[in-house]
């Protein structure tokens, strides 16, 4: 499969192949359905609590008299069934991530990138080298190309003068190879691969 790349000024730099088994599969929802959900749990703080009958600040007395009140039995005013009392079952910290075995997520990073060629929302740039490293610059050059939300993807490290100067532009995300994940793939308008990138990721899911 063939997809042309441009420079960040909008020439065009050539051609690239891209390997069918990764580009130009076709998109599954139900793949990218679990894989995104794996994410996300497991990105999950899981800090929710509430404080249970032992925990709420009531004196353990008992409050009154066992028989002869003509009421329930109680030992504790914070059971349960009393105003302030602890809460029954209540959530605790915990984690919510489950198991996601490599291959399948692998499968659903595969299923993401040709989602993206399908949807013809794949650039490739020869790379993101540039003389003048200011925001205003990567700013300028995004919005000539038509970028919106775009996610970049360079190889094995980020170029850090790229980085640097479009660190406070909160439409760009940039990571590594390494880095690429399916959630922030799909949740991009434009997806930008460096060409350096394209190698890192074909090595990464061949």
């Amino acid at each position: 499969m063939k997809a042309d790349a441009i420079n960040l000024d909008g020439g065009a730099a050539g051609s690239v192949d891209l390997n069918e088994a990764i580009f130009g599969l076709e998109p599954r929802k139900d793949i990218l359905h679990r894989v995104v959900r794996w994410q996300r749990n497991k990105a999950m703080a899981g800090t929710h609590d509430v404080l249970g009958r032992s925990e709420v600040s009531f004196s353990t007395k008992k409050i009154y008299r066992q028989k002869g009140t003509g009421g329930a039995r109680h030992g504790s005013r914070g059971a349960p069934i009393f105003r302030g009392g602890g809460t029954y079952k209540g959530p605790t910290p915990r984690s919510h991530a489950h198991d996601l075995p490599k291959k399948f997520r692998k499968l659903g990073l595969k299923h993401a990138l040709s989602a993206k060629v399908a949807a013809g929302e794949l650039v490739v740039v020869e790379n993101i080298d540039i003389k003048d490293a200011k925001t205003s610059a990567v700013a300028k050059q995004v919005g000539a190309l038509g970028w919106k939300r775009a996610l970049i993807i360079d190889g094995a490290t980020v170029n850090a003068a790229f980085a640097q100067a479009a660190r406070n532009i909160e439409t760009l995300d940039i990571l590594p190879s390494q880095g690429a994940n399916v959630y922030d793939i799909l949740r991009s308008d434009t997806l930008v691969i460096t060409k350096a990138g394209l190698e890192a990721l074909e090595a990464r899911l061949s």
